[in-house]
């Protein structure tokens, strides 16, 4: 994780903090058409870093009380009501995960508008940032499993259960949007 964090992540911000900065000069000088060929390379790379950003907070070491489903016995009652258990859930959630084709994340959210979990696939690093309160995120791209588990995508959804935090899934299920955005918000 160590990499993925100083390395991977680190370019999506490095690479969004120059295309904001060619955006704006561009805006400024009244280079629309220059400013707008950056919106795809903000949406990459923004997407990048908010979801890493929230990627990592959802983290916790496998020793940790936090790590366990008893710290978030709001979201384990909605997660039963939506889904019959948590086992079922999980079921679903790896399916999903593992049905992403090529890169992509996997997200528990709570629907803006009902309040309703629902599980969300996006590709490549497509962002939750339309409504849903993003609870916890899967980072699905190789970089995030391939030093620990080569190939075996099976063995890292298998596993990234023993790491997930809880206790930020909680709060998250239980605070509002802007709450869950505080990190992105503190590193402006």
């Amino acid at each position: 994780m160590e990499l993925h964090h100083l390395k991977h992540h680190q370019t999506y911000i490095t690479n969004l903090n120059k295309a904001l900065e060619v955006s704006a000069d561009a805006t400024a000088e009244g280079r629309l058409h220059d400013a707008a060929a950056q919106l795809s390379a903000i949406r990459f790379n923004g997407g990048g870093h908010i979801n890493h950003s929230l990627f990592w907070e959802n983290l916790s070491p496998a020793s940790s009380p936090d790590a366990k489903p008893s710290a978030a016995p709001k979201l384990q009652a909605a997660i039963t009501s939506t889904w019959g258990s948590l086992d079922k859930f999980r079921s679903a959630f790896a399916a999903a995960l593992l049905g992403i084709q090529g890169s992509g994340w996997g997200w528990l959210v709570k629907e803006a508008g009902t309040g309703q979990l629902r599980i969300v696939t996006l590709a490549n690093q497509e962002a939750v940032v339309v409504g849903d309160i993003p609870l916890f995120g899967v980072d699905m791209w190789e970089h995030a499993y391939y030093l620990q588990y080569l190939n075996g995508k099976v063995a890292y959804v298998d596993n990234i259960w023993n790491v997930i935090n809880w206790k930020t899934a909680e709060a998250r299920y239980t605070e509002t949007r802007e709450d869950v955005f505080k990190v992105l918000k503190a590193n402006i």
